[in-house]
């Protein structure tokens, strides 16, 4: 059977590890949050020999997962968590690093809220959580094909859109988690580099 492919993975993935390598050189333990088909797990762990990355997602997507760790899984990958941001009990870490994808423009902001609260719980002192996707600035785009993109995953579900990073920063204090790095990245999307106090 095929797996579930996603175009935007393979076109992302270089420019991804480019930024998230060096800042995962002393990391062992990675949560990664929404592995969605794995594709990235599959592709950045080989390369990352000296950590274990840990997949998760909500249940409906761990098919997917497991048919890449099956086909091109490493030892260095673990089979997914079942985590829902809201709902599933987090795991209980500590994780040096939390990893995550292309995630906050499909939640609600209560689940955005909830991802970054877990994230503070389960992430060691001075660990970083990178978080990768399209971000707007005070309620301003940086280019029109986000305000675009923004107008499309609204009309599929008023729930979704691109989240604004000064809003991310007033949710991000709270739970000790502070913007040390924001990245630009092809196509129009930001790499945003999180410190847990």
């Amino acid at each position: 059977m095929d797996k579930p492919f996603a175009e935007s993975c393979v076109q992302n993935r270089d420019p991804i590890f480019d930024v998230i390598a060096p800042r995962l050189q002393a990391c062992r333990q990675l949560l990664e949050i929404g592995s969605g088909t794995g594709q990235h797990a599959v592709y950045f762990a080989p390369q990352l020999p000296h950590l274990r990355w840990q997949t998760s997602d909500r249940a409906e997507n761990h098919a997917a997962i497991h048919q890449w760790l099956d086909d091109e899984g490493t030892d260095n990958i673990l089979r997914p968590l079942q985590l829902d941001v809201i709902s599933d009990p987090w795991p209980s870490g500590p994780y040096d690093a939390v990893f995550s994808a292309n995630t906050a423009h499909i939640m609600p902001l209560h689940a955005v809220e909830a991802m970054f609260t877990g994230v503070g719980q389960v992430l060691a002192a001075g660990a970083y959580f990178l978080l990768y996707g399209p971000f707007c600035y005070d309620g301003r785009h940086t280019a029109q094909s986000n305000v675009s993109f923004d107008a499309w995953l609204k009309a599929r579900d008023a729930a979704m859109g691109v989240r604004d990073v000064t809003w991310l920063r007033s949710i991000a204090a709270p739970v000790g988690l502070r913007l040390v790095d924001d990245v630009a990245m092809p196509a129009d999307n930001r790499t945003l580099v999180w410190l847990k106090s």
